[in-house]
């Protein structure tokens, strides 16, 4: 049972890069492999401020600094790829990737950094006879909050019904005189806010160190591609989906195998269903 909680916490954070690459990618196009830089970048703000704002601070400045920081790479170099061939921004976003790894290895270095969890996050939780941690628990809340609060924010508001709406049919929305260039910009905060959430959060329970990013982007990625793209719902399921499998494959003793078993998966559900879970036909952002 504490495999398969550990493996469903797998499944959150993957879940939180993942809505952020499924939001960006319905509605402008961006295949954004960059994603993965902006968690390690989350996590690094974290080691960074919380000698000064403690974790509690650092929950809520790192996301919203690293939302920022992708509000002016969407501005400046996201902006001009809207129409363009995804594969241009699979390349772009692939270099600011290797540019933003670097960079951390030069100014924090190579060596793994850890953070320990904060004393008043410290404990286990009793149910009975089964134990687990306190903090990992706190996280799967804090996870639920951000899925519900996102799913509430796309679909009990305005600027959720022209985010759905740009999804579905960009055209439709163009001829009603809305422009979507300015929502792109909240959509990549959030999207990328909610990565540099994942950092924070991840930070105490694995080592910070440059190549983190690039750790997490694959699995994130086959989570879009299982649930399909253009599909809250389905992004959420299939993350929890991976997550299981993966817990469920380490509880049986069989770890070593558990990654492996997160591809089969995808191969399985894109034989049987090759636009995901839930998936549906995206239009391109015009």
């Amino acid at each position: 049972m504490q495999q398969v909680l550990n493996g469903l916490l797998d499944g959150v954070y993957y879940l939180l890069i993942a809505l952020g690459l499924s939001l960006i990618f319905s509605l402008g196009g961006i295949v954004n492999l960059a994603h993965g830089a902006f968690y390690a970048i989350g996590a690094y703000i974290t080691l960074v401020i919380s000698p000064y704002v403690g974790f509690g601070g650092s929950l809520i400045i790192s996301p919203l600094a690293v939302a920022m920081i992708g509000i002016l790479f969407e501005r400046f170099l996201f902006k001009r790829f809207y129409r363009a061939d995804p594969i241009l921004s699979l390349l772009l976003t692939f270099g600011l990737a290797m540019v933003a790894e670097q960079g951390l290895r030069m100014i924090f270095g190579a060596p793994p950094l850890s953070y320990s969890i904060p004393p008043w996050l410290k404990g286990q939780v009793f149910l009975g006879d089964f134990v687990y941690s306190f903090y990992r628990t706190i996280l799967l809340a804090i996870a639920a909050g951000c899925v519900a609060g996102l799913w509430f924010l796309l679909q009990k508001t305005s600027f959720g019904r022209v985010v759905r709406a740009g999804v579905q049919n960009p055209d439709m929305v163009g001829a009603l005189g809305i422009s979507l260039q300015p929502y792109m910009a909240s959509v990549a905060a959030l999207g990328i806010g909610l990565a540099g959430l994942a950092g924070v959060l991840l930070a105490p329970i694995y080592s910070v160190h440059p190549a983190m990013g690039n750790e997490i982007i694959t699995p994130a990625f086959v989570v879009v591609v299982i649930g399909g793209l253009g599909s809250f719902w389905g992004v959420v399921v299939a993350a929890l989906l991976v997550g299981l499998v993966k817990g469920v494959m380490i509880g049986i003793g069989y770890s070593a195998a558990s990654t492996a078993a997160i591809y089969l998966l995808m191969l399985l559900v894109l034989l049987f269903r090759p636009r995901g879970l839930f998936g549906e036909r995206i239009t391109r952002f015009e």
